[in-house]
């Protein structure tokens, strides 16, 4: 408004209201969330999780593995705030017991949750790439599978190559 000058000022109350009513979505989902995420720790789902991980679940390297499609699946679900309030407290305490550090598990669920973003049905960020260039979804869907493939290929390195991820903070 002050420096491009694009917004005239008798627009400004209506672009803040309009505004305020997005933050409120926001604030009421992210809300949501917390309140499901506190019932789940109540209910010591963690702890249930993790009693059933380890009857499915060999060691670290199947449970990373499981995670990651987990996470891609999430991903493509939810929106990020969302699965990192629902999910994360949940999923700390069992990683914490495969011996993943905390720091490391939080890398893999936010590169995971970003390649969400790429994929079917959600895929946020698609979704407003087709609006801001005025494209039909199934070309950016195409347009991006090359970019896709290549994080799809950083988050595994990412997985299985801990040392990268904690090597400032060890």
């Amino acid at each position: 408004m002050l420096i491009y000058r694009e917004i005239p000022f008798k627009k400004l109350p209506c672009i803040i209201r309009e505004s305020m009513v997005m933050v409120g979505g926001i604030l009421l989902i992210l809300g949501v969330s917390l309140a499901l995420t506190n019932y789940l720790i109540d209910a010591e789902a963690p702890m249930k999780l993790f009693k059933f991980c380890e009857t499915f679940v060999a060691g670290k390297l199947v449970f990373l593995i499981l995670l990651n499609i987990f996470l891609l699946l999430l991903g493509a679900m939810l929106d990020i705030f969302s699965a990192i309030i629902i999910m994360v407290p949940l999923m700390l305490p069992v990683a914490l017991e495969y011996g993943i550090h905390p720091v490391h598990l939080g890398i893999i669920f936010l590169a995971n949750m970003q390649i969400g973003y790429f994929t079917p049905p959600v895929g946020m960020n698609l979704f407003i790439a087709g609006y801001r260039f005025n494209k039909p979804i199934h070309e950016i869907y195409r347009a991006t599978i090359p970019f896709m493939l290549v994080l799809l290929l950083s988050v595994l390195i990412i997985t299985y190559w801990p040392q990268l991820s904690l090597f400032l903070i060890s």
